[in-house]
């Protein structure tokens, strides 16, 4: 029997996967009406991907000023209301929400393979910056995963060139990428990914959530969402760090955003931040009590 609903409670949406491939999901195919909660539209991406290690991805949204989101599985599509002004059609972004610490330990292939993907694409967006060397030696590995051994007769001088791996890729890199290639023979696409991995999760930058915010004197920092806690950046340094178990409250009201601590004398201090506007302090603030409760 063909679904009949409101024209207003069409729905079409786009997922964006981390292999670049996309689904569809629309009112027609798949019965998700703009009343259908975040956790349904979740389960149908996580069942198309084959993942059960699930609590780690998520699907993200942009609104109309570039503002990303995470999309929320307790609320209805139409209670998304900076998603729904963007549409229709819709466009969602699936990927990792929270990095593991050590994704290698990760129990299932399928799992280790999504983060392969997203830490690529983060290497690729400039969101990891890897020194040369490094990035030579993760991509020779992205190389590995998806050609198999280097074969002379097969991979032709530039044949890396097809591929990229970082934001500005020079030919001294590629060079460098064909040299490790032919060195990591034998290893198939899921050792290479996994080696992958370990590389990856050594570098300062996985993991990491970045929020733009401000202290004393209007002084431009970033907050980081780890892993592990939350990383104070100036000047793209590490001016701080705020261990998980350590933050007891994390709070907002309007642009002011604030993380209590307690030190190892067993005190209580508070740390103050201004966001840009209070759209980006009630989101820093959500991301925050997220990764909290997802990482204690």
């Amino acid at each position: 029997m063909s679904c009949f609903c409101a024209p207003q409670e069409e729905f079409y949406c786009e997922v964006l996967l981390l292999d670049e491939t996309k689904l569809t999901l629309t009112t027609q195919q798949q019965g998700i009406k703009k009343s259908t909660k975040g956790s349904v539209v979740l389960d149908f991406v996580f069942n198309h991907v084959n993942l059960a290690e699930t609590d780690y991805f998520g699907l993200r949204y942009c609104d109309r000023s570039h503002q990303t989101y995470w999309l929320d599985p307790s609320k209805t599509l139409s209670e998304h209301k900076d998603l729904i002004t963007t549409g229709p059609p819709y466009t969602l972004y699936f990927g990792v929400k929270f990095y593991a610490e050590d994704p290698c330990k990760l129990k299932e292939e399928i799992t280790r393979y999504q983060f392969f993907l997203q830490v690529k694409q983060d290497v690729l967006q400039g969101r990891i910056p890897c020194p040369l060397d490094i990035s030579a030696q993760l991509a020779a590995l992205a190389i590995q995963s998806e050609l198999g051994d280097y074969d002379p007769y097969k991979h032709a001088s530039g044949y890396v060139s097809e591929y990229r791996f970082v934001p500005d890729q020079k030919e001294e890199l590629e060079d460098a990428i064909e040299t490790i290639h032919k060195t990591v023979t034998g290893q198939v696409p899921s050792e290479a990914e996994a080696n992958y991995l370990g590389i990856a999760k050594t570098l300062d930058m996985y993991g990491v959530d970045l929020h733009p915010v401000f202290g004393e004197n209007q002084s431009e920092y970033f907050l980081g969402l780890t892993p592990i806690g939350v990383v104070v950046y100036k000047n793209k340094a590490q001016v701080g760090k705020y261990f998980w178990p350590r933050i007891t409250k994390v709070h907002f009201k309007e642009t002011q955003f604030e993380l209590r601590v307690v030190g190892k004398d067993c005190t209580e201090t508070s740390f103050f931040f201004e966001a840009p506007n209070k759209t980006a302090c009630k989101h820093l603030w959500k991301c925050c009590v997220e990764h909290h409760t997802f990482f204690r």
